[in-house]
């Protein structure tokens, strides 16, 4: 069976799914048809249900919940792990809504992360997330930065205007959702099973064969990107979350919807059935 799967070239997701896709494990006859995209990109696919599995951002689940549902492995979420508000100057808090501001996607975890912090700052423009650094070192304005950019924008001379990841685990008392594995819906319940064990199978992998040696897959993906950074981008991203999200990964699901019905009132998003194991009536 074929199947389509999209994550992100970060790694995180290739250290991750490295040996499903490379068929370093047994697929139990499993293949994949992958694509490799930016994570606006995926959330954008995952609005059309484009795709069997996907990683999305955990900022547009309240927009696809009726097609797709989270499986329990794979995904990033965490303490201290969340986005940064970043600057070419300090500046003071109430200063930041006079800025244009670069975001790394509309349905991004970040913007939603940004939103609760910041309300009323309405001056945003979308961007790739490896270009706000850019956006922000050409005087453009402000910038929040994900990923690999955590460990690099000091290097560009850029600031830190505030931990946003810091400031939702002091609102909300949960873990950081970054992203996330999603399942369309209209699949066999063992087959959404199958798919989360064997992602987990994949992390486990990674972990005893990779541990001391990145996969050349990792690497390769990676943009040029020094080894040292790709070890912390995947030390602060994969962790216990990615093998199960636990009790206190879904509640910071659950935040996550209450942040967005709070901004959305118009448009209440259901707390039922989010996840694949709930699933278990599907033929």
């Amino acid at each position: 069976m074929k199947l389509s799967l999209g994550f992100s070239p970060c790694p995180n997701d290739t250290f991750i799914f490295d040996a499903l896709v490379n068929h370093k494990i047994d697929t139990d006859g499993l293949e994949f048809d992958l694509h490799l995209e930016d994570v606006q990109t995926l959330n954008n696919w995952a609005k059309e249900g484009k795709l069997d599995f996907s990683k999305i951002s955990y900022g547009v689940l309240p927009r696809i919940l009726s097609e797709y549902c989270v499986l329990d492995s794979g995904g990033a979420l965490g303490m201290g792990v969340g986005p940064l508000l970043i600057a070419s100057n300090p500046m003071a808090a109430e200063e930041v809504h006079a800025h244009q501001i670069a975001i790394p996607g509309v349905d991004t975890t970040a913007h939603l992360l940004f939103s609760l912090a910041y309300p009323d700052a309405k001056n945003k423009e979308f961007v790739v997330f490896n270009e706000v650094e850019d956006f922000v070192k050409d005087g453009k304005g402000l910038g929040v930065i994900i990923h690999e950019n955590r460990f690099t924008y000091q290097k560009r001379g850029l600031v830190k205007l505030i931990d946003l990841g810091d400031y939702w685990e002091k609102t909300t008392h949960a873990p950081i959702p970054l992203g996330g594995i999603v399942a369309k819906r209209n699949q066999p319940f063992k087959l959404l099973k199958k798919m989360n064990n064997l992602i987990r199978n994949s992390i486990e992998y990674a972990y005893i064969h990779h541990k001391d040696q990145l996969a050349e897959y990792v690497k390769m993906h990676a943009q040029e990107m020094e080894e040292e950074v790709m070890r912390q981008h995947i030390n602060l991203y994969v962790n216990n979350f990615s093998f199960s999200l636990g009790d206190k990964g879904k509640k910071a699901i659950f935040q996550v919807l209450d942040v967005y019905n709070n901004l959305h009132a118009e448009n209440q998003i259901s707390k039922e059935s989010i996840f694949a194991a709930e699933l278990q009536t599907v033929a």
